[in-house]
């Protein structure tokens, strides 16, 4: 945890591991807001910690980290290409056997997936794979892994998404 004054405000950093009495032992000078950057695991109890200060407060995101945000891939990509990305990975085409696509957020392929595809990367299991034709041998989302059939027979746009602790595959439903 590190406090310092700026012109127009306490900036506090947490690190992560504070416990809410280093928050409430805090002695902050009075009638200024606070910026609380989170750059690492804050529990809630240190959230409402902060929030019994009594005081303005701003939460900002970590310094020189970049937004993950959505990559946009417009290519098909080869066996041997690997993408990693922090956010949504979208390839307007194909990724081939051999190639990988990993991300932290979703994966979505308009064209044939048949290389390895990895959503939610980070271990966030709410995420998914979407493809126009779902033919990879293996997808992973969060922790979960899982590998298709001997008898692949792909039925269009497909989704897969973690239900009760597994990877399920299904048709994209219209809306």
């Amino acid at each position: 945890m590190r406090l310092r004054a700026t012109p127009k405000a306490l900036a506090l950093r947490l690190d992560g591991g504070e416990t809410p009495e280093e928050i409430q032992n805090l002695k902050l000078p009075e009638d200024l807001p606070l910026e609380v950057e989170v750059a690492g695991p804050v529990s809630g109890k240190v959230l409402e910690a902060l929030l019994e200060l009594g005081r303005p407060l701003t939460l900002i995101p970590p310094r020189n980290r970049l937004p993950a945000g959505t990559l946009v891939l417009s290519k098909t990509l080869r066996s041997g290409e690997r993408v990693e990305h922090p956010g949504t990975v979208v390839v307007l085409g194909d990724v081939n056997p051999g190639a990988e696509v990993v991300a932290g957020g979703d994966v979505i392929v308009v064209g044939k997936l048949r290389g390895l595809a990895h959503a939610g990367a980070g271990g966030d299991e709410e995420r998914f794979i979407f493809a126009l034709e779902l033919a990879a041998k293996q997808v992973r989302i969060g922790p979960h892994l899982a590998q298709a059939p001997e008898d692949l027979n792909t039925r269009g746009p497909e989704i897969a998404r973690v239900q009760e602790g597994r990877i399920v595959v299904e048709p994209a439903r219209k809306r």
